[in-house]
């Protein structure tokens, strides 16, 4: 009886034991999914690849095989071998570098040099094949003589006119001296530059070495293009090494340190070469491609480089005498021909004989004639079907109003001539306006062009002058003597520009007011440092625009006027030769480009603040100067740590994530390594 009602009082807490059990084997089976198959992803594979071994063996002497392969203990990607590795000493003739499964092979093309260290660089091109998970930095070395040089060079590479870091220019060694064997011969050992403008040259012998930069045009590994963008200076360095200590933070998670170890190392001597590339001024004068007519009432001739003595053109299939408006670009290597004709302008193409000055191969201006089509882009028919639109479009419209008994136009319009008046949106006392033309003047009136002031009630006459922009044939301004906190009124009478077309602008009015010298601040920067006495100083927005530009005073002052409130910036350069532009170098007359500097800060200016600072333009090595909010180049960021996401989900989970040790693998036998190979 008792057995009977043990039974009864057990079927009775089925139903409860099976949902404890059910709720036990769900937790149970959440906690294995968080753990192993979350759905989010799960786990992340958090190993890099590792070198298992490499035939030669990494860090061998007394090489001769040419091909290199280098196992790891999983697949592997290689990320654009042809940009990303460097083979040191550079190989004339491209090596062949491509990944098989689990090893990278390299074929060297070039015979080997005697005695030489070699090394090839693959920078953060290794990942694996499915996390992507970067490898770092690595090098394979291997030797032609006794022993393996180590010792390396390190630095940057910067623009000299912007300061920017320089990416993927070739920097090298020459233990040759002489200024004549950057042009003569290869670079002995080079590398590259990352985002950040920086290299390290490695596998270098003790001696004495000078360093270039180069961005290579033609794979010869020596400056021989003008074109090339290249880097110089005399000083010369003997490489050192020595015992150091660097801190190496262990992450927990995105937002804690787990850790802070001091970790020791050789430190390689010299490591803060700063290069200052420049390109040398093209002087070679050619016709860079055939005339254009984008607009089929101008023709444009672009030139490598300007000469004061511009081209003859004569018409082959019209008279081309007076035929044309010339607008030419301040370095005149850009050249508008605007025609005066419409009948030319109706024109599809237009033939003509070009007669130019064009360097020939021994660097000397001769005399070049050429016979040019000049192909409209837009073609006649096409734009008279385009003018035929828009004249049925306003034909509709009149007759629309016209049925509707409104105001109606029985012709079509002339369009106007329709001068760019930008006038400035915050106007103070050294404001100018300018005015751009959209084509040539014919006839322009100054009378036909007022001002007028506001004070009290009235408004009077105020002078002002209007002049040509800087010799540019379109460009104009109005230069007033604006006084603060003042209304104005600028009117134009109809007519008063006339285009070689014959179109006349409309009526123009626009009021405007100059703000009061409260709502601005005043910067004075005082330099000082290794400065010259030419010095030009400009005061930059947040993208690098130059605002104002002053040269310096004799006490090393410049003051920055009715400066809005913000942030600013500031860069100047030493004019050497006091033409107002900054110059760049030249490599056979051993002139550098003229020195440029950066304010390493930003500068917060207010309302009727008055700042003054103190600028030390040398205080800071070059490439450290630019503030980063300048910066276009910018680095590219390295990938998340793997691990990381994993401490991150462990966490969220609230468990204990604990990375787990890489496997140890056996080595391989003889037998097996030459299996593999084979394969």
């Amino acid at each position: 009886m008792e057995k009977s009602d043990n039974i009864n009082r057990l079927l009775k807490l089925m139903p409860v034991i099976m949902i404890g059990l059910s709720f036990i084997i769900c937790h149970l089976s959440f906690s294995g999914c968080a753990r192993m198959g979350n759905p989010d992803g799960g786990w992340y594979d958090d190993d890099p690849p590792r070198v298992l071994y490499a035939t030669p063996a990494e860090q061998s002497t007394n090489v001769t095989d040419k091909k290199i392969n280098i196992y790891f203990d999983e697949f592997i990607k290689l990320e654009d071998p042809t940009q990303n590795v460097i083979v040191s000493p550079p190989q004339l003739e491209m090596p062949e570098i491509k990944t098989a499964g689990k090893k990278i092979v390299i074929e060297l093309v070039d015979s080997l040099i005697p005695n030489t260290t070699y090394t090839i660089d693959f920078s953060n091109a290794i990942s694996d094949n499915n996390e992507n998970n970067p490898m770092g930095n690595y090098t394979y070395t291997f030797s032609t003589g006794e022993r393996i040089d180590t010792f390396e060079v390190a630095g940057y590479v910067i623009d000299a006119q912007t300061l920017e870091p320089v990416k993927g220019i070739s920097v090298g060694l020459y233990d040759n001296l002489a200024d004549s064997v950057f042009r003569t011969q290869p670079l002995m050992r080079i590398s590259r530059t990352d985002s950040r403008g920086h290299f390290v040259i490695k596998g270098v012998a003790p001696g004495e070495y000078r360093v270039y930069a180069l961005q290579d045009a033609d794979g010869d590994y020596r400056f021989s293009q003008k074109s090339e963008m290249i880097a110089f200076n005399h000083s010369t360095y003997k490489p050192t090494a020595g015992p150091d200590v660097r801190q190496d933070t262990i992450w927990r998670d995105t937002l804690h340190i787990d850790n802070i170890l001091q970790v020791p190392y050789t430190h390689f001597y010299p490591d803060d070469i700063v290069m200052l590339a420049f390109q040398e001024e093209q002087t070679d004068r050619y016709l860079l491609k055939q005339p254009e007519r984008i607009d089929a009432n101008r023709m444009t001739l672009y030139f490598s480089y300007g000469n004061p003595q511009l081209p003859v053109i004569k018409g082959l299939d019209f008279n081309a005498d007076s035929a044309f408006v010339l607008e030419a670009s301040a370095k005149k290597d850009t050249l508008n021909y605007w025609l005066r004709d419409t009948a030319l302008v109706n024109r599809d193409t237009l033939t003509i004989s070009l007669e130019y000055l064009k360097t020939d191969s021994l660097g000397q201006l001769v005399s070049q004639t050429d016979t040019l089509e000049v192909l409209a882009k837009t073609p006649y028919a096409k734009r008279q079907k385009e003018l035929n639109k828009e004249m049925e479009k306003w034909q509709k419209e009149q007759d629309k109003k016209k049925k509707q008994g409104e105001p109606y136009d029985s012709i079509y319009p002339i369009l106007p001539l329709e001068p760019q008046i930008a006038i400035p949106g915050t106007m103070t006392p050294t404001s100018r306006i300018p005015i751009v033309m959209p084509t040539p003047l014919e006839k322009l009136d100054t009378a036909a062009i007022h001002l007028y002031s506001k004070i009290d009630t009235l408004w009077y006459r105020a002078p002002f002058v209007f002049q040509r922009r800087d010799s540019m044939l379109r460009h104009f301004e109005i230069i007033a003597d604006w006084h603060p906190d003042t209304e104005y009124s600028l009117e134009i009478d109809t007519m008063a520009f006339i285009d070689i077309y014959g179109k006349v602008s409309d009526p123009y009015k626009q009021g405007l007011k100059v703000k009061s010298p409260d709502e601005f601040s005043t910067l004075e920067l005082q330099l000082s440092g290794a400065i010259g006495d030419n010095m030009i100083v400009a005061l930059l927005d947040k993208n690098g625009k130059v605002l104002q530009q002053q040269q310096m005073a004799a006490d090393h002052s410049v003051v920055f006027y009715y400066v809005k409130p913000g942030i600013y910036y500031a860069s100047a350069f030493n004019d050497r030769n006091n033409n107002g532009v900054w110059d760049t170098g030249l490599y056979d007359e051993d002139r550098q480009p003229e020195e440029v500097y950066y304010y390493p800060d930003e500068i917060e200016c207010k309302e009727k603040w008055d700042i003054t600072k103190s600028w030390n333009v040398t205080a800071k090595p070059l490439n450290q100067q630019k503030p980063a909010a300048l910066i276009k180049q910018k680095g590219n960021k390295e990938k998340k740590k793997l691990q990381n996401r994993n401490a991150e989900r462990a966490q969220k989970l609230g468990i204990q994530y604990v990375k787990k040790e890489p496997k140890v693998k056996e080595k391989k036998d003889k037998k097996k390594k030459e299996e593999e190979k084979e394969q």
